[in-house]
């Protein structure tokens, strides 16, 4: 699923129409920005996707988009404070700090939190998939930003856990179009050749991604991303907005910011012009009827002009792209394409941008809008073991660099020590060895600041606990294993104690509380050193899986960072205990809430079905009221008399009048009475048309049995060869079923004939078909029976063997004709290989 759109793929790999059927459209499925991810709050129920898109002016304040950028943000957030100007609806501060959403839902006021919204649009993908599918959607794989932090990419989990979804991966958007790429290449270089470097471009509705991937056959490796987490097509409609409402206001004195509704009016009819202007270099006018204040506005714009405005906004496509080959350490001429994707790339300006700084041509092989959608589905079929998909190894990176800090008895103060530089290899785990008598806190947090969009660079803390000094009293050794799974969330994973005990016949003097800060002192100031030159190593060697990277990484770490500071060695026995780690992670939902939220989540979707079954009740009495009144002056006319038509057509009027007053919000069972009601009136004339029209075929059918039997009665009278084989006692009883059905047939059409046709019939449909099955049971069987074979005398045959063709007659070739025969039929040796050569 990509979270900006609608377009879904569950494990049945490939991309799924919305509940809507659009695909091109940017709708539910229109591999969408999260502008177009819209939910509506009404009085009853929910409105997702394209119903929802249709209240964004009408129902402002309850319709919900854009939502995606207040994940993991507290509401004190600058980015949060900057948005909240430019929203349609209302964002308050939760009892958490997070950023909540106010509605008015059920007549009532509530607070959202961004995970319960977005779970209501996966709920709803969710539904559209099982619908299509025909089964139950557990497991999926859904796509972030590639510069989302911890906090954000947990928050996303939260959303799949209140929608029901396993997420199996959360895949960075980059990363997935990457996939899409290739997957399906057949040309990449082999594992050992110098692999293919391809940079992906990607500028959606809100945000501008970059990366550059290295592809060899069955691996993808990416080895940079580059990002402007504001720059996308919406800063190019604020453009327009902005000119717009300056020039409307000079114009015709309009303050259009103060009416929201006016300016989601302007910004909808911004969105067009731009695109228009991709197209079109000329003027292009923008009209509004009724604007604002009943006041007609119009406009122009052309493509020369728009650019010079969009001038600071140009200027930012570049610093990603030169960013990103700095990083992976390449140079222009590295690089073998260049894809674009994302609906913003369509702005001329933005791709010129790109083609100038790489010098070459932009590569558009895949779906602007769907290859995100695309690489997650591929990911899902990777995934499933339902599937069997060419193998083909994905390896990520970590988007900033990650660093742990403790406080350290040995040089009492805190160390730190960075255990993921930025663009290390993920998923992946490393194991880090302490000494210590007491528990421990590890504090996780992003080390460079400066690069990172998110206000608080800290991530977590773990707190390590039951650690005891060891039984002589000296530290124990602890070791810890950290990882960037493959969501790209960090954790410390697991830590275990381990326990020595010494044999008698070695023992060695106690250690005294210094040395233990002597050993504390020498193991950190390691610590930091070997986890570069690891990530180093790792770099180097790009042979392994990633999961293989994990393996061998933790165990060469272990090696390296658990020795223990020079001593004299004794035998000992070792042994390993697990312990407990306590986490605080930041921003993150606890249990409880999340248990809270899935409940609610499954009353809404409960309420909308509720809403939804009473709509389509109402839907169905006004349906029948319109079809009804049509036909009784069309197709009914004929089959209800003048009275009764009168009297069914003011019925239905009343039933029209009463669904827009009194009956315009009644429970459901109150519309199927009233359906039941109408039915009972009108079904007996559409009954009246139906037989109508079918019993004519019917009885033509019946009369081409009965002629179909007499002929075959007439040929036996007259001992015709083909049925003389028949018993004359069955042909009796045909001819006496037949006479029966012609009979009855002849009084049913006389009655028939002489009766109204605004009364019911005489005879009805599936009478006649019971006629037809009757006469075909008593006589198909006799008439069809096989006349039996005669077989010659046994005398006759056998002389015609003995005897064999006569006069050279016959398929036996003469003596001549049989030698020539050999000789093609006997080919030598050679001849026979070359058939099974060519085989091969």
């Amino acid at each position: 699923m990509s979270q900006g759109c609608s377009w879904h793929c569950t494990r049945r790999y490939g991309c799924l129409f919305n509940s809507e059927e659009h695909r091109a459209s940017r709708t539910l499925t229109h591999l969408l920005d999260w502008k177009k991810a819209c939910i509506s709050f009404g009085p009853k129920n929910r409105s997702i996707g394209a119903a929802a898109k249709s209240q964004v002016i009408s129902n402002a304040k309850n319709t919900v988009q854009g939502f995606k950028r207040f994940h993991g943000r507290a509401f004190s957030d600058p980015f949060v404070e900057a948005e909240k100007s430019n929203l349609p609806y209302d964002i308050v501060q939760l009892s958490t700090g997070l950023t909540g959403i106010k509605v008015t839902y059920m007549e009532e006021e509530r607070n959202f939190t961004t995970e319960q919204v977005t779970a209501m649009l996966l709920s709803k993908l969710k539904e559209t998939a099982e619908s299509v599918l025909k089964k139950p959607v557990v497991d999926c794989v859904v796509s972030v930003p590639c510069f989302y932090t911890d906090a954000e990419r947990r928050s996303v989990m939260d959303a799949t856990q209140i929608a029901g979804l396993n997420c199996l991966r959360l895949m960075n958007e980059t990363t997935a179009v990457a996939l899409a790429y290739g997957i399906y290449k057949q040309d990449l270089p082999a594992l050992e050749e110098k692999p293919r470097n391809v940079v992906f471009v990607d500028m959606g509705h809100s945000a501008y991604q970059v990366s550059v991937c290295a592809f060899n056959r069955g691996k993808l490796k990416v080895l940079a991303t580059a990002f402007d987490t504001t720059l996308g097509g919406r800063k190019f409609d604020e453009v327009l907005v902005n000119h717009f409402c300056e020039e409307f206001g000079k114009k015709y004195k309009l303050d259009i910011k103060s009416k929201i509704r006016a300016l989601l009016r302007l910004s909808q009819e911004c969105e067009k012009l731009k695109k228009l202007m991709s197209a079109n270099a000329s003027d292009l006018p923008l009209s509004i009827e009724c604007f604002m204040n009943d006041v007609d506005v119009s406009g122009t714009m052309n493509r020369g002009k728009f650019l010079e405005m969009c001038d600071d906004l140009l200027a930012r496509v570049e610093p990603p792209l030169r960013s990103v080959l700095e990083q992976a350490k390449l140079k222009k001429e590295d690089i073998y394409a260049v894809e674009i994707v994302g609906g913003a790339t369509r702005i001329p300006a933005v791709k010129e941008k790109i083609s100038k700084f790489f010098g070459k041509e932009l590569s558009t092989t895949l779906n602007a809008d769907e290859a995100v959608t695309r690489g997650c589905a591929l990911q899902c079929a990777i995934l499933s073991p339902a599937f069997k998909v060419r193998e083909f190894s994905i390896t990520d990176v970590v988007a900033y660099p990650i660093s742990l800090r403790w406080n350290s008895p040995a040089e009492e103060g805190s160390s730190d020590c960075e255990v993921f530089s930025k663009n290390h290899a993920a998923p992946f785990s490393k194991v880090l060895t302490f000494y210590r008598k007491e528990p421990f806190t590890l504090e996780a947090y992003y080390s460079s600041p400066q690069d990172l969009p998110y206000p608080d660079p800290a991530i977590a803390q773990f707190s390590v606990q039951k650690v005891t000094p060891q039984s002589d009293g000296s530290s124990s050794k602890v070791k810890v294993k950290v990882r960037v799974n493959v969501h790209g969330i960090f954790s410390v994973s697991s830590a275990s104690l381990v326990e020595v005990h010494k044999s008698e016949e070695n023992e060695e003097p106690m250690e005294t509380d210094q040395n233990a800060k002597e050993e504390e002192k020498m193991q950190v100031d390691q610590e930091e050193p070997h986890v570069e030159e690891q990530q180093q190593q790792t770099q180097a060697e790009n042979k392994a899986e990633s999961e293989e990277m994990e393996t061998s990484q933790a165990g060469s770490k272990d090696k390296k960072m658990d020795q223990p500071p020079q001593a004299k060695k004794a035998k000992v026995k070792t042994s390993t205990v697990d312990l407990p780690i306590e986490n605080q992670l930041l921003w993150q939902i606890d249990r409880e809430m999340l248990n809270l939220y899935i409940e609610n989540e499954g009353k809404m979707i409960m309420q909308d079905k509720l809403e939804k079954e009473r709509n389509d009740a109402k839907n169905a009495v006004e349906e029948y009221v319109y079809e009804m009144r049509d036909k009784l002056s069309g197709e009914y006319e004929k089959f209800v008399n003048e009275d009764d038509r009168n009297s069914f057509t003011l019925k239905l009027e009343d039933t029209e009048n009463w669904l827009y007053e009194d009956g315009e919000d009644q429970p459901k069972q109150v519309y199927v009475d009233k359906l039941a009601e109408l039915k009972n009136l009108g079904q007996p004339i559409k009954t009246r048309f139906q037989e109508s029209e079918e019993r004519p075929k019917l009885f033509e059918e019946l009369g081409k049995q009965i002629q179909q039997y007499m002929k075959v009665i007439s040929s036996f009278k007259n001992k015709e060869d083909q049925f003389d084989h028949l018993d004359a006692a069955d042909v009796t009883k045909v001819e006496k079923s037949t006479n029966e059905a012609m009979e009855w047939m002849n009084n049913k059409l006389n009655l028939q004939n002489k009766q109204s046709l605004t009364m019911d019939p005489v005879v009805k449909t599936k009478e006649i078909e019971a006629k037809i099955k009757e006469l075909t049971s008593i006589c198909s069987p006799i008439i069809s029976k096989p006349k039996p074979k005669v077989e010659p005398p046994k005398e006759e045959q056998k002389n015609a063997e003995q005897n064999g063709p006569v006069d050279g007659q016959g398929n036996s070739p003469g003596p001549q004709a049989a030698e020539q025969g050999a000789d093609i039929a006997v080919p030598s040796d050679a001849d026979k290989k070359l058939p099974e050569m060519d085989i091969d």
